[in-house]
């Protein structure tokens, strides 16, 4: 081997892993750690400091008090200290859809239903980071920014994205090989001369000015000129984010809580025409899912008539209101399906003979023959004409047919061009139901019978078309139920139909079907109230009509609705002596027994008034056991009473006008009570019908209890079905929530005894059914729970934080609402899995934390009932966290409080003992908490000490609780005052109670156990988010948001949050193995507590909570033969912390720190105390 150079006999060989390993063990840690130890000095260079050690935090608040800032004012400020405007609270008055509010306009109304309407009207409260977005957890590229930044972009057209057409590509190799020559045959055999012919090719342009000499300055001028001209101003913007997982620490703000629409369709009906016009004809139309066998929308109702027509009917019908002369509607579907038919049902005005004989000169008579048959359609219009004048209120079932609707959409959205013509027929000689395409389209072809797959059910982009129906099948009398039309539907579809041996009427329905706009113009909702951009009320509306989803749909109620659908289905008089055979009924919402307590609320149909007070079904002639198809629409009340009720009364009708025979004679009556025990009654009846007018008060009984004296058909017997079917924001139609609420309303009232079902409920059980129902709440159905899960969280929170004294007794409702709340959040999410964030939050209650909930206070400004305000009277107290006990709460010392936890034998003297007895075991002392607020303690239970001048100004100051207010008559007379701005917020303090949710809420976490505990660690993030969120509430309307940290929270509330943050971190050491899922979500929620923790209290302490979490995982790592899993959770964790838009700030970037005296030398170190977030 040859010699080594004499140069490269100097060079050191030692590898820098040999010099990091000799570093590190003549230091015993990194160089970094060993300069900033050699700046304090005195520090021996042999100490071992392990570096995975934390260490304790710098006392930050602390810190700042005793160094002020020293810079002056300027950009560099901003990074040293927290803007004064960091947290901002927002009242937000909500979006309404409509010119005019819903909410009805009724002095006196029930508890629950102020309650409902509240919930709906009160501003959004929101709590605003205002420089969240500097954080690395905000998302500037949002979906919907990316959209708005494409806006007015003009359409790049490349070459390569256009296929080229394949003759002219031909053309162009032709062309191409013609003027190219071979390689060989060039003199140089270039590239250049085998593909240019350069002899017959034209020279390029010139460029101007290319040899001019030009400064440079102005080169650059130029170019940035042209670089600005028609830029975009977000051009970088505009490229689409990678396509990888969202950060950890991204946290998306939830969607404003709005009312729900499925995909919306926009059916115009433009014009309908028979071979003969005789006399007016009425049309409705409604969605039916044959596969679930269930209609899927009310109906609507339309009018097509000509002027003409139309005066026929003027002596029976009143001025017509803008609102029923709609011609077009917007359907909307939640579930789109191969299954949805649109069906189109035709009445007319009843005459004599059954519906074949009515028919028969629709299915004979053609326009062609209009001459020939003068003498017959003109002895035809003269009968017409006698019918509309005298029946002319009366209907009778004509005709009907079906779309099937799928397939119109998927041959509309296959089509080329714009909007597309398809002609339905019946097929009577083709031998099948068919749907073909107008002659006007060139190239004819079948459209397709069913199609699959998801894009076939996409109502909102596909082309418009218009459709032209041109046969209808009749009505048959004996086949008008839903039932009926399910199997003629369900037969539409096979091969074989059997509707083809039907003879058809022959008419021409022209559509339009299109994909609803977003906003379209001069729209009513399904209560008649004009949707904002409605410049002129004198134009035709466009009516929404209101969607029955096929499946349930789980979103909570955010306006207010209060319908009523009456569907009258059969009627048997089989059996009832004498003449009863065209049998109309007469349906009419009362609010008393005399004939004028009919209310004015039922919808009118088509070219009639808004509202009427009776609606009659339509008569099928000489039966005297009918079916109806009516849907009767009723605008309900917001206050029901046990008189509110619905009135059928059944008429025969004389057809043929004879002397003393009158035009109706009534042959029975029966009634629906509205209300059973103060609930809505709805439901399936099968009613007996008596032959008598009801006697008096009869209201308030059902017409299954034989009242004496009166004659029934059937021998009382049950002989009229009827479905009652309401779609109301205010009455759950749920026993269990309907019991809850009217419990706790009749807390709010003092009424007592409180009926529900068969139970009459004294107040001296009202303790133990209360309880029983907040029990029963996880036994709700899903659906209504959600539907109203704004209101029931918000009674759940009032009862947490103001348990009722109930004569003279405190009942402490904090655990059983607390498990409660727990139960409804897990049956959410394991419900709803479709509506979680990556983070596994559900996005309907991180929505209710974020707009909807707010401090539960009252009004103070009532007085309070029965004597003096005491006695035996209910009120409502606090958990007794205050530091005095007011005077005027005069309870019964020898009675026990109600506790918090059964498990826990005697009773505390305080909720602070009752922590301690639970926790102790965890090695928490509230005694010697390192954070020192001054706060006042705990005034033990029995204690009554006079209010005086300074416990009253200590009651003001501190952070505690207030004392229960006695002097207020009404619990829940307000569960959420709206304060939309800050102006005039010290006179409402005056008046309000400001209660502190989120120390009741951290207390039933620390000592709730067993499953309660379970549920509440499953969605931490949840009571973790309504905890801050309350916090920032409490601060704002106290004015503590510019108050020192230290101050703002009571020692016992942060040694709870300490116990809870510290029992929290060991579950997730001990339970990683076992519960990934869960442990994933709890790392992710506690870690985002902390990081909002950080906004609000303490920063110091906020950094001695991180410690501990970090320190338990730390511990663990090192028993761990494979602790990746570990390594990776508190990866996330301390990523999530370190995402806080003020962390540069949270680091004292301007500050040189000396490390305190530390009880171990090992963990004292100035890096690690400067940027403690980094560890």
């Amino acid at each position: 081997m040859a010699e080594r150079r004499a140069f490269a006999q100097k060079i050191s060989r030692t590898v820098a892993a040999e010099v990091r390993k000799q570093i590190s063990g003549q230091y015993s840690g990194s160089p970094q750690l060993l300069k900033n130890l050699n700046i304090v000095g005195n520090i021996s260079h042999h100490t071992t400091v392990p570096l995975t050690e934390a260490v304790d935090p710098v006392d930050l608040e602390e810190y700042l008090i005793t160094h002020p800032l020293a810079v002056d004012s300027g950009p560099l400020r901003d990074l040293i200290e927290f803007p004064p405007d960091d947290i901002e609270v927002v009242y937000s008055p909500r979006d309404c859809r409509t010119l005019v509010s819903a909410v009805p306009e009724e002095s006196e109304m029930d508890p629950h239903v102020r309650d409902c309407i509240r919930s709906y009207t009160e501003d959004w409260a929101v709590v605003i980071r205002k420089y969240h977005k500097l954080g690395t957890g905000f998302n500037p590229n949002t979906l919907d920014k990316q959209k708005e930044r494409q806006k007015g972009l003009p359409k790049q057209v490349f070459e390569s994205d256009e296929a080229p057409d394949g003759n002219n590509y031909q053309d162009e190799q032709d062309d191409l090989k013609r003027r190219s020559m071979s390689i060989d045959d060039t003199p140089r055999g270039s590239w250049a001369c085998s593909i240019f012919d350069l002899k017959n090719s034209l020279p390029d342009a010139l460029l101007p000015n290319l040899l001019d000499r030009t400064p440079n300055e102005e080169i650059d001028r130029q170019n940035d000129d042209q670089r600005k001209s028609n830029r975009h101003k977000e051009l970088f913007g505009l490229h689409p984010s990678p396509d990888e997982e969202e950060p950890i620490e991204r946290l998306s703000v939830p969607d404003v809580p709005k009312e729900h629409f499925g995909q919306r369709l926009l059916v115009k009906c433009l014009s309908l025409k028979f071979e003969i016009e005789i006399e007016p004809i009425f049309a409705s139309l409604a969605l039916y899912d044959v596969k679930e066998k269930k209609k899927i929308s009310e109906n609507f109702y339309f009018d097509l008539n000509s002027e003409q027509m139309k005066g026929l009917l003027r002596p029976h019908v009143p001025p017509a209101a803008i609102t029923t002369l709609a011609r077009s509607a917007i359907f909307s579907i939640t579930y789109p399906s191969q299954d949805v038919f649109l069906v189109i049902k035709l009445e007319k005005v009843l005459q004599q003979g059954d519906i074949g004989e009515c028919a028969e000169p629709y299915m004979i008579f053609k326009e062609a023959d209009a001459t020939k048959n003068k003498e017959k359609l003109e002895k035809l219009k003269s009968q017409a004409d006698q019918f509309c004048q005298r029946l002319g209120k009366y209907r009778m079932p004509f005709a009907w047919t079906a779309i099937h609707l799928m397939n119109i959409v998927s041959s509309a959205g296959s089509l080329e061009r714009d909007s597309t013509e398809v002609e339905i027929s019946t097929g009577e000689r083709k031998g099948s139901w068919s749907e073909r395409r107008n002659s006007s389209i060139v190239g004819r072809r079948s459209l397709e019978r069913t199609t699959s797959g998801d894009d076939a059910c996409n109502l909102t982009s596909f082309r418009p078309a218009t459709l032209t129906v041109t046969n209808f099948f009749k009505q048959e009398g004996d086949r008008l139920s839903d039932e009926d039309l399910y199997k003629f539907l369900a037969d539409m579809r096979r091969p074989s139909s059997v509707l083809r041996r039907l003879r058809p009427i022959t008419a021409q329905l022209k559509i339009d079907i299109s994909p609803a706009p977003e906003n379209p113009h001069y729209c009513l909702t399904p209560e008649l109230l004009q949707v904002k951009l409605y410049p002129d009320s004198r134009v035709r509306p466009t009516r929404e009509i209101l969607e029955f989803p096929a499946r349930d749909v789980y979103v909570p109620n955010t306006t207010y609705r209060n319908l009523l659908y009456i569907y009258p289905q059969s009627l048997n008089f089989a059996n009832r002596q004498g003449s009863a055979r065209n049998i109309t009924v007469k349906v009419q919402f009362m609010y008393g027994e005399d004939p004028s307590n009919a209310m004015p609320v039922i919808f009118g149909k088509s070219s009639c008034s808004e509202f009427s007070k009776e609606a009659y079904t339509a008569v099928v002639y000489h039966n005297r056991s009918p079916d109806f198809h009516e849907e009767i629409k009723v605008k309900l009340p917001a206050t029901l009473t046990d008189h509110h009720h619905l009135l059928f009364t059944f008429y025969h009708v004389s057809c043929q006008q004879k002397q003393n025979t009158p035009l109706e004679t009534p042959v029975g009556y029966t009634w629906i009570p509205m209300l059973q025990n103060g609930r809505l009654k709805t439901g399936q009846f099968c009613l007996p019908v008596s032959l008598e007018k009801p006697p008096q008060a009869y209201s308030v009984l059902s017409p299954e209890v034989p009242l004496p004296g009166m004659k029934w058909v059937d021998n009382h017997k049950g002989v009229f079905n009827v479905e009652v079917v309401a779609v109301s924001s205010i009455h759950t139609q749920d026993p269990y929530l309907d019991k809850f609420f009217a419990l706790v309303n009749a807390l709010d009232e003092h009424m007592f005894p409180v009926r529900i079902g068969d139970m009459r409920i004294m107040e001296n059980n009202l303790e133990n059914e209360l309880k029983s129902s907040i029990s029963a709440l996880n036994s709700s159905q899903l659906e209504p729970v959600v539907r109203f899960l704004h209101l029931l969280l918000d009674k759940l929170i009032l009862l947490v934080v103001r348990p009722p004294v109930i004569a003279g007794q405190i009942v402490n409702l904090g655990q059983a609402s607390f498990e409660a709340m727990a139960s409804i959040i897990n049956r959410l999410h394991k419900n709803l899995e479709g509506n979680h964030d990556q983070h596994g939050r559900n996005s309907l209650l991180a929505s209710y934390i974020y707009y909807v909930f707010r401090l539960p206070h009252t009004y103070s400004n009532s007085p309070s009932p029965g004597p003096g305000g005491l006695g035996g009277s209910v009120h409502y107290a606090t958990m007794a966290r205050s530091a005095v006990r007011p005077a005027s709460l005069n309870l019964n010392r020898s009675r026990s409080l109600s506790n918090s936890n059964p498990d826990i034998s005697g009773t505390p003297t305080s909720p602070d003992d009752e922590v301690r007895s639970i926790i102790g075991s965890k090695g928490l002392d509230r005694s010697n908490s390192w954070v020192n607020t001054g706060g006042p303690k705990a005034a033990p239970w029995g204690s009554n000490p006079s209010p005086s001048a300074e416990s009253t100004q200590a009651m003001d100051r501190s952070c505690n609780r207030m004392s229960s207010h006695t002097e207020t008559s009404s619990f829940l007379q307000t569960l959420t005052g709206r304060l939309p701005t800050k102006k005039g917020k010290e006179d409402e303090l005056e008046k309000l109670s400001l209660l502190l949710f989120h120390e009741e809420l951290a207390l039933q976490w620390v000592v709730c156990s067993g499953g309660v505990r379970e549920s509440a660690l499953q969605q931490a993030w949840f009571f973790f988010e309504l905890m801050v969120k309350s916090m920032v509430h409490h601060l704002y309307f106290n004015d503590k948001l510019d108050a020192p940290r230290k101050s703002r929270f009571p020692e016992r509330f942060m040694d709870d949050i300490a116990a809870l943050v510290s029992t929290i971190a060991s579950d997730i050491v001990s339970r990683f193995q076992k519960d990934t899922e869960m442990v994933e979500r709890l790392n992710t929620s506690l870690a985002f507590f902390l990081n909002d923790l950080l906004s609000v209290m303490d920063r110091g302490f906020v950094f001695s909570l991180i410690k501990t979490c970090y320190k338990q995982v730390s511990s663990k790592l090192y028993s761990l033969p494979n602790p990746s899993v570990l390594v990776s959770l508190r990866l996330d964790f301390l990523r999530i912390v370190c995402s806080h838009e003020h962390y540069v700030t949270l680091n004292l970037p301007c500050s040189l720190l000396t490390p305190p005296a530390s009880p171990s030398p090992s963990v004292s170190s100035a890096t690690s105390q400067g940027m403690i977030l980094k560890h």
